[in-house]
């Protein structure tokens, strides 16, 4: 038996089971489960694995048990227990949505528009909290807020600042758990960035997606109710009065999104509202300035 034996087997049980790709799954799995690298993999695929070293017993026995899970639509990055984000490892739980290439999107125009670090931002429905520590650690604002209404999301997301604060951070970050800007303390200060990725799929759409989100992901963080708006009317109606004037905000957004964010923001009174789009082409965020 080969490490190349091992990943076809991973690879043919993940494809029986349905798993979009199979091939790409069995091998990050089998790196997981020895320890390897993709270099160290090609140059060792084709050598016997010695099967009376206890370890090589424990590594295929790992390996098979991950795959045993990917086949049961549980997704990747919670059986690796991380996602790469902004060129940043971030800790994932089954409490939290699964970081996106798509929301790199919304960190990367706070970043183009802000390139100040006297700034004091504000994360909703930061989950992960991958959009806060993001631009704590890119951007170096020195203050950064991130609130959940999920206490398990919060303790992930004060995990991953602390795996990915820089050595000596000079930002103050502060963790808040509650429903969107009720979670503040009364007394906070107004902020001049507010960011948010809420839940915007239609409660109905949700029994239609994939297994590995309409099974394994939080409903929390994906279910915005009805026609997909409900926290949307919510930030628009609220995030003017926790926005300093010419302060600014930004949501991510569903592809079809874009126009009625747009006007919701626009109706509450922001300023220079826009629809930006991501790397495919697709509406991804609106902003606006109070």
């Amino acid at each position: 038996m080969t490490l190349f034996d091992l990943a076809a087997e991973g690879a043919r049980s993940l494809q029986a089971a349905g798993v979009p790709d199979p091939e790409n799954d069995a091998r990050l799995l089998l790196y997981e489960a020895f320890h390897l690298d993709m270099v160290h993999f090609l140059m060792n695929r084709l050598q016997p694995l010695d099967l009376s070293e206890e370890e090589t017993q424990k590594n295929i026995g790992a390996y098979r048990e991950m795959i045993l899970c990917r086949s049961r639509r549980i997704p990747l990055q919670q059986i690796l227990g991380s996602q790469e984000f902004m060129g940043l490892t971030f800790l994932v739980t089954p409490h939290v949505l699964i970081p996106r290439q798509d929301t790199e999107t919304l960190v990367e125009q706070v970043l183009c528009d802000h390139q100040s670090p006297d700034r004091r931002l504000l994360d909703v429905c930061t989950g992960s909290g991958c959009i806060a520590v993001s631009l704590a650690v890119k951007g170096g604002y020195q203050s950064v807020t991130a609130t959940d209404v999920s206490e398990q999301a919060l303790a992930a997301a004060r995990q991953n600042w602390e795996n990915l604060k820089p050595e000596n951070p000079e930002q103050n970050f502060a963790f808040f758990q509650g429903d969107l800007f009720d979670a503040l303390p009364s007394e906070a200060e107004a902020f001049d960035i507010i960011t948010s990725n809420p839940p915007y799929i239609p409660s109905e759409v949700i029994k239609g997606l994939e297994p590995e989100v309409r099974d394994h992901e939080p409903i929390l963080a994906l279910d915005g109710m009805e026609d997909g708006l409900f926290f949307y009317r919510r930030l628009a109606a609220e995030a003017g009065a926790w926005l300093k004037e010419g302060g600014s905000i930004y949501l991510e957004i569903g592809h079809d999104q874009g126009a009625v964010v747009k006007e919701l923001l626009k109706k509450a009174g922001f300023k220079n509202v826009k629809v930006i789009k991501d790397l495919p082409g697709n509406d991804r965020v609106v902003t606006g300035v109070k």
